[in-house]
């Protein structure tokens, strides 16, 4: 057995803290299972009425947070901080863990990534799913294979939907924290000559630069491993960070660094009971909000440098 798969079971409203929760102890390897709408997600997103009774059947009030963690890591500390964490924030759960082997880890949670829809131009369509494109989306493969960045959480969704109202013909893109690749690689398909990411894992930087392959954007996209934006030089006209709360107010700090006159700087990964927190670390450091965005608990905003008045 080469990893532990911890899974967390809670109501499904209090989903999305649990898996911000579970996100502190593992950087990738997390999956969600949520049937509450599966009515509605199968029509809107799968264009079908005939579900699996095996998926009827499913509880939907109950949703599960599955996590993995390598053997080479001290799986019980994990644990008992998830259950700490979930304590004092008064969510009733049940935590189970189980042994797997690398290839059930590694296919496993594929069952659970469909082609997904964003916004009103982009499609996210795993590399071994069919999209039929007869509504002319653009449309972006993906294996997001042990990197955070599928397009589905929440937090991710709402920077793809961000980038398509922003993202001009001929932009260069910073994306910090990169994971999969899917903020750089989307904004290249919408238009953008050339995207940076860059990402402190290293495993994500291959897989990132793998998906670009996938969707013919090598020439355009480059990937670095390094901590937040310390290896990048020069400025871009959109800067994204899909990381935490903690990591964006770090960020914020230098942010005009990488910044042109009329950037754009796109955040998300904001619980909400961190959000008036970061938007005051927003305004000490001169960033204007041009539009913020919630899911489920969940915040994005893009922003501007303010102008300083002439003295």
């Amino acid at each position: 057995m080469d990893w532990i798969e911890v899974t967390v079971s809670v109501d499904t409203e209090q989903l999305d803290k649990t898996a911000a929760i579970c996100n502190m102890v593992v950087s990738h390897g997390i999956y969600i299972e949520d049937y509450s709408d599966l009515e509605q997600g199968a029509r809107e997103i799968a264009h079908i009425d005939l579900i699996d009774e095996e998926l009827i059947a499913k509880n939907r009030n109950k949703g599960i947070v599955h996590i993995y963690i390598s053997n080479e890591y001290n799986a019980e500390e994990s644990v008992q901080y998830i259950k700490e964490r979930l304590t004092a924030e008064k969510i009733e759960h049940e935590i189970k863990c189980i042994g797997v082997n690398d290839t059930d880890w590694a296919d496993s949670w594929k069952k659970f990534f469909k082609v997904t829809p964003i916004g009103e131009r982009l499609i996210i369509c795993p590399e071994w799913e069919e999209y039929d494109n007869t509504d002319n989306k653009v449309v972006l493969k993906i294996d997001p294979g042990a990197a955070f960045g599928t397009g589905t959480h929440a937090t991710t969704s709402l920077c793809l939907q961000i980038l398509q109202d922003y993202v001009k013909a001929g932009d260069t893109v910073l994306d910090i924290g990169s994971g999969s690749g899917i903020l750089s690689i989307a904004s290249v398909l919408l238009g953008a000559k050339k995207a940076d990411g860059v990402d402190i894992d290293a495993t994500a930087v291959k897989v990132a630069g793998e998906n670009a392959a996938l969707n013919g954007v090598t020439d355009k996209t480059n990937y670095i491993c390094g901590d937040l934006a310390e290896k990048i030089d020069g400025k871009y006209n959109i800067v994204c960070a899909n990381i935490v709360a903690d990591i964006i107010m770090r960020l914020n700090s230098n942010i005009k660094d990488y910044m042109q006159k009329d950037a754009v700087y796109i955040v998300s990964g904001i619980i909400d009971v961190r959000a008036d927190e970061v938007k005051e670390n927003f305004k000490i450091n001169s960033l204007e909000i041009i539009k913020e965005v919630r899911r489920d608990n969940w915040y994005a905003f893009a922003l501007k440098l303010q102008e300083v008045p002439n003295a």
